[in-house]
C-alpha cells in the first residue's frame, strides 16, 4: 500500500488510498511525521557542524600562516668599540653599531631595516646587547642579543621584545654569526653577519594597521 505525505497549513498528516480489499487500512502513528522531520533536521545539523569545523580549521591555518614570518638576510654595520684588558688575555668591550639589514624569503616581514645595536662583550663570559630595527614606515622592532665568547664568527642569538606599529607585541628569535672586516687603532670597526635567519610572529591586526604606506 502506498502512502502519500501531505502537509497542509503546517500540519502533518497522511492521505490513505481506498482499500481494494474492503478492509480499512491501518493509519500511521502520529509520531511518524515527527520522526521523519527529526531525522532530516539531524542530518542537516550534522552537515552544518561539519562545514563550520572545516571553515574554522581553514581560517586557523590561514591565520597561523599570516602571523609567522620566516626570513633570512644580511646585516652590515659600522661603528666604534672601546675595550679594556682584564688580564690573562681576557678583554671587555662596549660597542655601538649602525647599518642596514636586508631580508629575503617569501614571508619576510619587510624588505629591509635600518639597524642599530649596543653591545657589552666579555671574552670570558660572552656578549649581551640590545638592537632596534626600523622599517621604511618608521615602525620599530626591538630585540636582545646574547652570545658566547668573542672569537671571529661566534654565534649570536636574538630574541624579539615587541616594538611599535605593526610590531607591537611581536615575538620570535633569530641567529647569526658576526665577522669583522675592518678594525682601526682608534676603535672604528666594520662587519657583516653570516647565516642570519629567524622567525617573527606579527599579529594580522597589527600588520593591517601598518599597511597604510610610509609615514
Amino acid at each position: 500500500m502506498n502512502l502519500t505525505y501531505i502537509r497542509p497549513h503546517g500540519k502533518c498528516r497522511f492521505a490513505l488510498p481506498q482499500s481494494t480489499s474492503g478492509r480499512k487500512p491501518t493509519s500511521p502513528t502520529p509520531s511518524s511525521c515527527a520522526l521523519r522531520l527529526s531525522s532530516v533536521l539531524t542530518i542537516a545539523l550534522a552537515g552544518l557542524l561539519a562545514m563550520t569545523a572545516c571553515n574554522r580549521s581553514r581560517q586557523s591555518s590561514e591565520s597561523t600562516d599570516s602571523e609567522w614570518h620566516e626570513f633570512q638576510g644580511t646585516w652590515t654595520a659600522t661603528g666604534s668599540r672601546t675595550s679594556i684588558p682584564l688580564g690573562d688575555g681576557r678583554r671587555a668591550s662596549i660597542a655601538k653599531f649602525e647599518g642596514t639589514l636586508q631580508l629575503a624569503g617569501p614571508s619576510r616581514p619587510a624588505a629591509g631595516f635600518r639597524a642599530e645595536a649596543l653591545t657589552l662583550n666579555d671574552t670570558a663570559t660572552g656578549l649581551v646587547g640590545r638592537a632596534v630595527w626600523t622599517d621604511d614606515r618608521g615602525d620599530r622592532v626591538y630585540s636582545e642579543l646574547r652570545g658566547e665568547g668573542a672569537s671571529t664568527g661566534n654565534k649570536l642569538v636574538g630574541k624579539f621584545l615587541g616594538g611599535t606599529g605593526r610590531y607591537s607585541g611581536a615575538f620570535g628569535s633569530y641567529e647569526f654569526s658576526w665577522r669583522f672586516g675592518l678594525e682601526t687603532e682608534d676603535g672604528q670597526v666594520q662587519g657583516q653577519s653570516m647565516g642570519l635567519n629567524g622567525t617573527i610572529h606579527v599579529s594580522p591586526a597589527q600588520a593591517a594597521l601598518g599597511a597604510g604606506g610610509p609615514r
